[in-house]
């Protein structure tokens, strides 16, 4: 490795230390550019032991040597911590120090998994990354890289940091909206299990934040999140969240909102969630009652929605099986095609705003 030819070459654990110590000095420097320039100049010779310098030669013993010093100087958690005051390419030499170490198996452990779990304080770092808008897309980047393992996953999940991230995709920037956003979805997605094990154990709470995500201003919270729901709703996996979910009278009158809302592409991801309420063999009473008063209006609707997917022939067939089953609906009513005046299960109208 070229680096390792010159005059004094560092060892592995020689450039961690070495690297450990000008980082910590990121908080007191007066010449914070030097400091600067040290840090990414160790980063860099421990991402060329980590990938391979000109010729691609890796050793796997300087690996093992230089993961053995991050453990044990908690290299990760001040990387995060300082991860601000880094410059803009050191900062993607700790995503890639972070991707690599967490691929790393001896035998049929995860070190690098172990350790963040031992020392939670790393994931809770960056699971706050969202707090700190300058780096967020960084910690939210290596975030995901380490939920992909689901005991990380399950430790975020249980984390009371989770619902601040319902705050985190309505405000801030576009692109960190979206980070945060993309962090939720992993969470709520990835692993199923642990997700099923979240939903029951805070399925009136999770509800409630969700919807608040449906009922967005932000076009793109919106659209995002009722086309998560439609995935969380069809996942066999979830089965208790799809049966609570469906069987609430509330939930459809905002579902049905969303049918109405003057984009299509909306209406489009919104009729995915409403095929499952239509769908359900056991609907509860207050459920039924809502679709019966608005069966008319709900087929007029749907007979003449038109998506722009014309093409998808599962779409087309599922449009037509929800219209057959609203059918199937006793009559009691004729009402007009305005989604936005729809009768809840009590018989009062309820006035849509479209946005």
């Amino acid at each position: 490795m070229a680096f390792l030819f010159k005059r004094n070459p560092k060892t592995p654990s020689e450039l961690v230390r070495m690297m450990n110590e000008q980082v910590t000095k990121l908080d007191t420097a007066q010449d914070k550019k030097k400091v600067q320039d040290e840090v990414s100049r160790y980063l860099l010779q421990i991402r060329e032991i980590l990938l391979g310098d000109d010729e691609g030669d890796i050793h796997p013993d300087q690996i093992a040597q230089l993961a053995q010093e991050v453990y044990s100087t908690d290299c990760l958690y001040l990387l995060v911590y300082h991860l601000s005051r880094l410059e803009f390419d050191s900062r993607k030499h700790v995503v890639t120090l972070f991707s690599i170490l967490l691929r790393r198996e001896v035998g049929n452990r995860s070190p690098t998994v172990d350790h963040l779990l031992a020392r939670p304080r790393t994931l809770t770092c960056l699971f706050s990354g969202p707090e700190t808008p300058e780096t967020a897309p960084i910690t939210g980047s290596i975030l995901r890289e380490c939920i992909k393992y689901d005991s990380i996953a399950r430790f975020c999940l249980k984390d009371p940091i989770i619902w601040d991230y319902f705050g985190y995709c309505q405000t801030g920037t576009f692109e960190n909206a979206t980070d945060a956003f993309d962090t939720l979805r992993d969470l709520l997605t990835v692993h199923k299990k642990c997700a099923d094990e979240f939903f029951r154990e805070n399925l009136e709470r999770f509800t409630q934040e969700f919807n608040s995500l449906m009922s967005s201003k932000n076009y793109v919270t919106k659209r995002q999140s009722i086309k998560l729901l439609s995935q969380l709703l069809l996942q066999k996996e979830n089965q208790f969240f799809m049966t609570s979910y469906v069987n609430s009278p509330h939930n459809l009158k905002l579902v049905m909102i969303l049918l109405g809302d003057k984009s299509k592409n909306i209406q489009y991801e919104s009729f995915h969630a409403f095929k499952v309420f239509v769908a359900n063999p056991k609907k509860t009473k207050p459920v039924s009652d809502i679709l019966i008063k608005n069966r008319d209006k709900l087929l007029v609707f749907l007979k003449e929605f038109d998506s722009g997917k014309k093409e998808d022939r599962s779409y087309v067939n599922e449009k037509e099986f929800v219209i057959g089953k609203i059918e199937e609906l006793p009559r009691l009513l004729s009402s007009s095609t305005d989604l936005t005046n729809y009768e809840d299960a009590e018989g009062n109208n309820a006035s849509i705003n479209k946005t």
